[in-house]
């Protein structure tokens, strides 16, 4: 049941909901460069500038501290903690080997139903990257591989690698414009791998997408001078 609009519980719920929005724009700015390494993150520029109050841009600070991409330095604020090439090679060998593992049992256990689904997301991502809309995008992508890894069983196992996939910005993927009909390509021959029970195929393709993000973020890293 649902808690009625304006109780104490509804206003926690959405300040919990704002906290998390605001915890998923900074970490994105973060790992695509828009907040330079080293610099703060001052609580009222921020909040003014994401248009909410102070309290889920502190909240969000608290989380991102604890996940070490920002640091709190007495009476100066937040700290961006600098990424090097290691940590986002790392970030994304977590989520491969995770995702791997995942795509073997789904090879083996996903059904024909299972499949069918995943060709009507794979035609809705076609359809938002034809349009192209790029929060359309990342929602049909995120949604297409949601199912897939479902289809594993394996629930824990995916929960962690949803998690994992938070440092992920997807947003910079999105607006990418040969990523998303190479997503698309990609799942095809997966679904085909998947009708054939071809389980090999499948984790190469499963890595294959990985390896891609990785040398996308990378290079538009560099673009941007971060590591300059």
């Amino acid at each position: 049941m649902n808690a009625p609009t304006g109780t104490p519980l509804a206003g926690a719920l959405r300040r919990e909901q704002l906290s998390d929005e605001v915890v998923s724009r900074l970490r994105a700015e973060i790992m695509t460069g828009v907040l330079r390494p080293d610099t703060f993150i001052r609580l009222d520029e921020t909040a003014a500038r994401l248009g909410v109050s102070i309290t889920p841009v502190r909240e969000a600070l608290r989380t991102l501290r604890g996940e070490g991409m920002v640091e709190l330095e007495p009476h100066r604020g937040h700290r961006v903690v600098p990424l090097s090439r290691n940590d986002i090679e790392d970030i994304f060998w977590l989520q491969s080997t995770i995702a791997q593992e995942l795509a073997v049992t789904a090879a083996r256990r996903i059904t024909d139903a299972q499949i069918d689904e995943l060709e009507v997301l794979n035609a809705a991502l076609a359809s938002a990257v034809e349009r192209q809309e790029p929060e359309a995008i990342a929602l049909a992508e995120f949604a297409f591989h949601r199912a897939f890894n479902r289809a594993s069983g394996r629930i824990k196992l995916a929960w962690f690698l949803l998690h994992a996939a938070r440092y992920l910005p997807p947003q910079l993927f999105a607006t990418d414009p040969t990523w998303g009909a190479t997503a698309v390509a990609s799942h095809e021959k997966l679904i085909a791998a998947l009708r054939r029970r071809d389980v090999a195929t499948v984790v190469d393709l499963t890595e294959g997408q990985f390896t891609d993000g990785l040398a996308r973020l990378l290079a538009w890293l560099g673009q941007v001078g971060l590591w300059r």
